[in-house]
């Protein structure tokens, strides 16, 4: 079963007849992003082709990512090519190996196919989507179709204006656009939005960097959200796609500090999405800093923008320390919550299902992991709370 909005898995058989191939959606590339976009977009539940226009994948080293869930995906197909038991390292991944446990994957799956050194004539759009002439009598039909390399020749194909790819933003504070993040840049504070990676005009086609895992992963998922509910891309959902992603553990946001493996990685992730707690930014990096105590100056504002009834108890308690005593009255004052039922529930939790290292004590001032978690958990402003295109709340 698929996670999020991919619950269902669409059987829709890949070949129609011998001279028409039809998928959900089609990759032009052979770089890592091509590689994440055809992944994750097979791993959402669609059917996905990856037309490599080479011998195969040109991707040295997929060992050095973070394990993602496009990577992830992968080491759990590269165990069972190589024969690798989950105990023993796995060895650096050449482009031969790469390309051998690919094939493997592809050669087995009923939604991720390659196709590597075939040329095509012509590709042109068919109602809201595509198809690309292999001869004048064989084709493939995809919903959506995601460039990853080679624009000069399709863009001749397509005779359409120059494309720029989806650029990332430098994550910045002054405003709010990085609510709508769909990738996290590694080693960098900056992020790809959603409406930077929807080309204006252009339904159903996506154009990325060639050599941009993660960039890769954020535009399956938004293909594969179009291709699975018959919808435009510009009828995308930004918090189904986000979801989605978080789901197969791509960090929306690029903090430097915070490992996917961390237990509570997905309750910071969320809330730093919506800038109740916000990162250092230092030397180009963005960082969380868990460990750090929360101030009821950094989180006054953010907590009124997501709830009206947080402005009565801010105002109520102004410049309280925001220890746990206190951050349990302001979830139960919001979210009309029991206060004794809570405290007994947080106590129970607190080291075995949270994994925090500290005590249970309700005059300790949380710090932001802490903070994270229990504003998460109780008020799940991230999965409630929806935003506009810009970032800004809707209330």
């Amino acid at each position: 079963m698929k996670k999020l909005f991919f619950v269902l898995v669409l059987l829709i058989p890949l070949i129609i007849n011998a001279q028409t191939i039809k998928t959900d959606v089609l990759v032009l590339g052979n770089k890592e992003a091509a590689f994440a976009a055809g992944v994750q977009a097979s791993e959402s539940g669609v059917n996905c082709i990856v037309f490599t226009q080479s011998d195969g994948f040109k991707i040295e080293n997929l060992n050095r990512y973070k394990t993602n869930g496009v990577i992830k995906a992968f080491e759990k197909r590269a165990r069972k090519s190589l024969k690798i038991a989950d105990s023993l390292a796995l060895p650096v991944m050449s482009n031969q190996i790469t390309n051998a446990v690919i094939k493997n994957w592809a050669d087995s799956s009923k939604l991720f196919d390659v196709m590597n050194n075939v040329p095509y004539q012509e590709i042109k759009r068919t109602g809201n989507g595509w198809e690309i002439k292999l001869t004048t009598e064989k084709s493939i039909k995809a919903r959506v179709l995601v460039i990853a390399d080679g624009l000069d020749k399709v863009m001749a194909a397509l005779k359409m204006t120059p494309l720029k790819p989806a650029e990332t933003k430098s994550l910045n504070y002054n405003e709010t656009f990085y609510r709508t993040t769909l990738a996290g840049t590694t080693g960098k504070a900056e992020f790809l939005s959603l409406y930077d990676l929807l080309i204006p005009n252009q339904e159903n086609l996506l154009y990325i960097p060639a050599d941009h895992l993660e960039l890769g992963q954020a535009a399956g998922a938004t293909a594969a959200y179009a291709a699975f509910y018959q919808k435009k891309t510009s009828e995308s959902v930004l918090k189904a796609i986000q979801g989605e992603l978080l789901s197969y553990k791509l960090s929306l946001m690029p903090f430097d500090d915070v490992e996917i493996a961390d237990s509570n990685w997905l309750a910071m992730q969320k809330i730093g999405i919506t800038g109740m707690i916000k990162a250092e930014l230092k030397n180009g990096k963005a960082y969380f800093n868990p460990a750090q105590a929360v101030t009821y100056d950094e989180i006054k504002q953010p907590l009124k923008d997501y709830y009206y009834k947080a402005q009565i108890w801010l105002d109520d308690h102004k410049n309280e320390l925001i220890n746990l005593e206190n951050v349990i009255s302001l979830v139960c004052y919001v979210g009309n919550k029991s206060v004794d039922a809570t405290k007994a529930e947080l106590e129970k939790k607190w080291n075995k299902s949270y994994k925090f290292d500290s005590k249970y004590d309700l005059k300790k001032v949380l710090n932001r992991r802490e903070f994270s978690v229990i504003i998460n958990e109780y008020l799940k402003p991230f999965d409630t709370v929806n935003v506009d295109k810009m970032g800004r709340v809707i209330r």
